[in-house]
């Protein structure tokens, strides 16, 4: 399945990660392409309706929030996890971009 990105902060975001996470999130990405609604955790969690999460652990976890739109996987939003929550502004970023989608 095809991967975009829907603000170009989503790709400055992963240019800017040190190579060994970049790699990382990258064949994370590859592999929710290929298994798509069957990516389960430790790599993927649903987070509400129509918005998952795609998990990368390295020196800085990721999170990708991410949604299934027309045959394609929608990047709606990245962050590098600090705490063991997610921030309740993250969130309603990726639901703001998810409604716009919609």
């Amino acid at each position: 399945m095809e991967i975009q990105k829907i603000h170009p902060d989503i790709g400055k975001f992963i240019e800017s990660l040190d190579i060994l996470t970049n790699s990382k999130l990258v064949k994370a990405i590859e592999l929710l392409s290929v298994r798509e609604y069957h990516l389960s955790m430790p790599y993927s969690k649903k987070i509400e309706n129509h918005l998952y999460e795609l998990r990368v652990k390295n020196i800085q976890n990721i999170r990708v929030f991410y949604t299934f739109h027309q045959n394609a996987i929608i990047l709606l939003h990245i962050i590098a996890k600090k705490s063991s929550k997610l921030l309740q502004k993250d969130l309603e970023t990726a639901r703001r971009r998810l409604n716009w989608l919609q």
